[in-house]
């Protein structure tokens, strides 16, 4: 039987990994969602779905064996400093602003990060550069992340993961990109509309980001553009009718904040904040 601890926020008891519906913060899955065990159902349940649906549906997804066995693994087993927490151990979904102008695409949560926590990008060292560098932008109302339920608000701004479970070694297989694409795609599609600037984070984000943007109606340049730090492609709506996308958008990318990055300094938090500020100037958020 799964141990019960006390969420480090709320104090609530709760098994680690969470089964949906038992109070968890932000979590709006519950025993009558929906769970994909298959590439073609995340398809299925995904197509036409609000945005309330896709971050419920997607926290429930089973449709790849190997992830749902890893991230539930490292759930019971957990890294020592964490032993006295329930460990999240689903898919994270989606969030932040419902409508923004600005959508930051990452790779996976991280296993003791998201993983635990139950928000992308929340409780390791990644999302304590991310969370700071939107904080001196003025896109959040602090400058930390510690775990669902804390009380971080983001405003204009949205935080979205390619693959939403923690892969092992931080690889998902193209199979497995490509099962979660679905859940990427509609929650693209829903704030498209409000969208004018997508940061991606990492070489991998920034791929995925232009698949799903091309997708969603939006001329991707050829040759496809280049990722770097600071690289910029201006994309345009392909053709009336293509897509929900209706406006330009223009995707920046960013070195990933791993702790490689930042520990080595080949990521800076001058280097991170330049990238917020194009994207708030491509957002017309001044």
């Amino acid at each position: 039987m799964a141990r019960v601890l006390p969420h480090p926020i709320t104090g609530d008891s709760f098994p680690s990994p969470v089964p949906p519906g038992v109070g968890w913060p932000d979590d709006l899955a519950d025993t009558a969602t929906p769970v994909a065990t298959a590439a073609g159902d995340v398809a299925a349940s995904a197509a036409g779905a609000t945005l309330t649906e896709i971050t419920a549906r997607s926290t429930v997804c089973r449709a790849c064996p190997r992830l749902v066995a890893w991230r539930e693994d490292v759930a019971v087993v957990k890294r020592k400093s964490f032993a006295d927490q329930p460990y999240w151990g689903r898919p994270t979904p989606g969030w932040g602003d419902a409508r923004p102008s600005i959508l930051i695409v990452g790779l996976a949560p991280a296993a003791h990060g998201g993983n635990r926590t139950g928000r992308i990008f929340t409780g390791d060292r990644s999302g304590d550069w991310l969370f700071a560098a939107l904080h001196r932008a003025g896109l959040a109302n602090q400058p930390t992340s510690v775990h669902a339920g804390d009380g971080l608000r983001l405003t204009g701004v949205r935080v979205i993961a390619t693959v939403r479970c923690a892969p092992p070694d931080n690889k998902p297989t193209p199979a497995e990109r490509d099962a979660c694409s679905p859940w990427l795609d509609r929650e693209v599609e829903i704030v498209l509309p409000t969208v004018s600037a997508v940061v991606a984070l990492g070489s991998f984000a920034w791929a995925a980001a232009l698949r799903t943007l091309g997708r969603a109606g939006l001329a991707v340049p050829r040759p496809r553009p280049s990722f770097g730090h600071a690289a910029e492609a201006a994309l345009t709506p392909s053709s009336p009718g293509a897509g929900p996308a209706t406006r330009p958008v223009v995707v920046v990318g960013s070195y990933h904040p791993s702790q490689q990055n930042t520990f080595t300094g080949k990521l800076t938090e001058d280097m991170l904040d330049d990238v917020f500020t194009r994207a708030k100037r491509h957002a017309g958020l001044g």
